[in-house]
């Protein structure tokens, strides 16, 4: 048994298990309840620092409003104050064995579509519960060996409708209406979810709207952006047209909702299965 690394804020530290922009997340157990836990820790070292409690204490209030077994929970938020100032933040949330879609194994066709069927089922209920993630990535989808998933990092998680004051988003994902700042919306998600699902199926980024200057809105999406079954010639038109869909500059253009992106898998994933019975019945009677 490996011994505490320390003690905080009601938590023992066993170990980190992986790292943020300006976090670190560690394994621990609450000393209230024995549970054991992911433990996220910011410490206030800079200015720029405070966007990361921002973020976090987002992440928190969000999550707390959501129950979806794909949506991993937070429970506690821990703020440590020093002459009346915050100087560290911790937030308790679930544990989850699992690595990242960028980090974890290769998957076939139908394992990648089945991650992304879970993935816009807790985007589906973020949206009916009011709330859009905005920055769905390779990165912040844990999937376990088992194949199960959960989504994390809501820290750029906002009500529908929320026009955000500065530009939000991972550039090789951002939807155009963020670089805009522009009303964010489920079809927000829906673009998130089509750029990660483009990288999953061919390992390249769709090019996005991240402007060099504030009048330079130009997409190239149209004349750079081969469909996903161009470039891989495996993959079902079915599934290349549904990523296209997705990713459409317009989002009137892109699925009305994350049901429709949901119908649309399972349709695909039914006939892609249903093709490999038919295969499979096919070569054992000819045996």
């Amino acid at each position: 048994m490996a011994k505490d690394i320390l003690d905080v804020g009601g938590f023992s530290i066993k170990k980190r298990i992986g790292t943020g922009a300006r976090s670190t997340i560690y394994l621990a157990t609450d000393l209230q309840d024995g549970a054991e836990v992911a433990l996220k820790r910011i410490i206030f070292d800079r200015p720029e620092d405070s966007r990361a409690f921002e973020q976090t204490e987002t992440e928190y209030k969000i999550a707390r409003r959501i129950d979806h077994p794909y949506i991993r929970k937070c429970y506690k938020l821990k703020k440590m104050r020093s002459i009346f100032k915050v100087k560290e933040m911790l937030l308790s949330m679930e544990m989850f064995d699992g690595q990242t879609l960028e980090d974890g194994p290769t998957l076939s066709l139908v394992d990648v579509l089945l991650v992304f069927r879970m993935v816009a089922d807790g985007l589906n209920t973020m949206h009916q519960r009011g709330y859009v993630h905005c920055d769905i990535k390779p990165n912040n989808i844990l999937m376990s060996e088992s194949g199960s998933i959960k989504i994390i990092d809501l820290g750029q998680s906002c009500k529908i409708g929320t026009t955000k004051p500065r530009i939000q988003g991972t550039p090789d994902y951002i939807a155009p209406e963020q670089v805009r700042r522009k009303p964010l919306g489920p079809k927000t998600d829906v673009f998130n979810l089509g750029a990660t699902m483009y990288w999953a199926l061919t390992g390249h980024n769709v090019p996005t709207l991240i402007p060099k200057k504030i009048d330079d809105l130009s997409l190239v999406i149209p004349q750079s952006c081969p469909p996903p079954h161009e470039l891989k010639k495996r993959i079902p038109l079915g599934v290349s047209k549904l990523v296209m869909d997705c990713v459409e500059d317009d989002p009137a253009k892109r699925p009305r909702n994350m049901m429709a992106v949901i119908s649309r898998l399972d349709l695909i994933i039914h006939s892609i299965l249903g093709d490999k019975i038919k295969m499979s019945k096919n070569a054992s009677d000819s045996n």
